[in-house]
């Protein structure tokens, strides 16, 4: 590729759609590089042992990467406002890629802890995947392509934990950080050579930047709203998906396998978010929000439906609980960064870190109130809470209206 084809003006992306290599390398790097952060999680039976170390050492690995995972979206997001997003594209493939081979190669426990925070911070490369596609695409066809660039985020989360399962099963845990790593590599050189170069939207010092970021949040309601919205969703899906491994243990007898391979039902669900975007760019990103709130509540509130089933109903009957809730809170998650990212273009890499700062806390709230809800209510319990956050996310897109 020419340095001028690497140059070209922006601008153009208003009129022209984006080539089909590009937006599949941003899904693919999107996928590939927020994956880092769950492959841990299937691993850490057999991580323990090899390292001659605690379970409670092991357990830290998937906590410190998700730390690292928020300290980068908070500090280092914002800089894709203030220098080229291709340049920081390439520069985080390189840290990541060379984060996850330290893990493959980690000698002991402490050496692993540190490069899993060092690979969450570099997964944030994700997040400047999606304002990257935002700034690339067409008005016209925006929801469209940030909605299969989620797609292939949203497929990496879901496909992590079944991918490393089998891949530490056969070839063991350090392969699976050393394989990791190699798809990381090309993946960035991919996207070095498809992306042209981004013309910075501020010019202000870093310090200036990280303050902006408070100036924004009090200035656009529909971001707070966005944020709200996406944050109750992320408390259901949280929920679900860290207390299903346990349900399916006690209640069914069935194995990590089988609960990671609900993982698929959940990724069957995502593979259908570009139907929600170009929803989006037809009918307004608002009205989609409502719709994907309304699909996620009523999912979950299918599963009060359970006792009522057989054994093989109930399981039937969770896949498409979850194949719905997922494809839902990906409609949501797109619309939504469609109507934040219309805001204000020169500063969607913070408006984006805003975004999912709220939807990180929602996550993790969700883990930890889920837990609490299995263990006082059992599985009822979950679905009961799961339930109430996707109708207080749809009571306010609905107190929203067109915004």
């Amino acid at each position: 590729m020419s340095e001028l084809q690497n140059t070209q003006n922006l601008d153009l992306a208003e009129t022209a759609a984006l080539p089909g290599k590009m937006v599949f390398t941003l899904a693919a790097g999107a996928g590939l590089s927020v994956a880092s952060i769950y492959y841990s999680q299937p691993m850490l039976g057999i991580m323990g042992p090899g390292l001659n170390a605690t379970l409670s050492e092991t357990g830290m690995v998937p906590t410190l990467t998700q730390i690292g995972y928020a300290l980068g979206i908070l500090f280092l997001i914002p800089l894709g406002d203030r220098f080229d997003r291709r340049t920081i594209i390439l520069l985080k493939s390189l840290l990541l890629t060379v984060a996850l081979l330290m893990c493959g190669f980690a000698p002991g426990i402490h050496s692993l802890l540190v490069t899993s925070l060092l690979i969450g911070a570099a997964a944030t490369l994700a997040q400047d995947i999606v304002p990257a596609s935002a700034a690339l695409a067409p008005a016209a066809q925006r929801g469209k392509t940030v909605g299969t660039v989620m797609t292939g985020l949203l497929v990496g989360i879901l496909l992590s934990r079944v991918v490393s399962g089998v891949v530490a099963e056969y070839f063991g845990w350090r392969a699976m950080y050393q394989l990791a790593a190699v798809s990381v590599a090309l993946v960035g050189v991919a996207l070095w050579r498809v992306l042209p170069r981004f013309t910075p939207g501020t010019d202000m010092s870093y310090t200036a930047l990280l303050l902006s970021m408070r100036h924004l949040w009090l200035r656009y309601k529909t971001l707070r709203r966005a944020a709200l919205s996406q944050g109750l969703l992320s408390v259901g899906f949280s929920a679900f998906w860290s207390t299903l491994a346990i349900m399916l243990s006690e209640t069914y007898h069935l194995g990590s396998g089988i609960a990671g391979a609900f993982g698929l039902a959940g990724a069957a669900g995502a593979l259908a978010a570009p139907l929600a975007g170009k929803l989006a760019d037809r009918q307004g990103p608002a009205k989609v929000t409502q719709l994907g709130s309304a699909l996620v509540m009523v999912s979950f509130a299918a599963m009060f439906l359970l006792p009522l089933l057989s054994p093989h109903a109930q399981l039937v009957l969770i896949v498409l609980s979850a194949v719905g809730f997922d494809l839902g809170v990906q409609a949501t998650l797109v619309s939504h960064q469609t109507l934040v990212y219309g805001l204000e273009p020169a500063a969607r890499g913070r408006l984006n870190a805003l975004l999912f700062t709220v939807v990180f806390i929602g996550m993790a709230i969700g883990s930890a109130l889920g837990s609490k809800a299995l263990e006082l209510a059992g599985w009822q319990g979950v679905v009961a809470l799961a339930t109430l956050a996707g109708a207080g996310s749809l009571l306010v897109r609905v107190m929203s209206r067109r915004i």
